[in-house]
C-alpha cells in the first residue's frame, strides 16, 4: 500500500507557497504526500491559490510558519483532536523531467 501511495500515476495536491521564481514549498506533518510530490508520481498537479505567491524562499518559509501552520493547526485540532506541525518540509526548485509537474495558479484564494 505504501508503494502505491508513493508512486501513483497521478497525484493532485497543493503547496503552502509558490515563489515568483517557481519554487514550490510543501509543509507536511506526516510526509505521506512527499514521495509522490518529489518524483514518485508519473504526473504531479498542484492547484495553487494566488494568495500563496511570494517573492522568495525566505518569505515562503515565513508564510508557512506564520500563516499556514496556525490555520492548519486549528483545523487539525478540530478534526483530529491534536495539533499540527511542519515535521517534513519540501522545497521543489525545478522538475528534471519536463512535463511531469503542472501548476494550476488560480486567481482566487484557496487553501491556507
Amino acid at each position: 500500500m505504501w508503494r502505491l501511495l508513493a508512486s501513483p500515476d497521478v497525484v493532485v495536491g497543493s503547496v503552502a507557497a509558490l515563489t515568483e521564481t517557481g519554487s514550490l514549498v510543501v509543509a507536511s506533518g506526516s510526509g505521506s504526500q512527499l514521495p509522490s510530490y518529489a518524483g514518485g508520481a508519473g504526473l504531479a498537479i498542484w492547484i495553487v491559490g494566488a494568495q500563496k505567491v511570494v517573492p522568495d524562499l525566505h518569505t515562503a518559509l515565513r508564510r508557512v510558519e506564520d500563516h499556514a501552520l496556525p490555520l492548519e493547526n486549528a483545523r487539525a485540532q478540530e478534526v483530529y483532536g491534536r495539533p499540527s506541525a511542519v515535521n517534513r518540509p519540501l522545497v521543489l526548485n525545478a522538475e528534471p523531467h519536463p512535463g511531469r509537474g503542472v501548476v494550476l495558479l488560480l486567481r482566487e484564494a484557496i487553501g491556507f
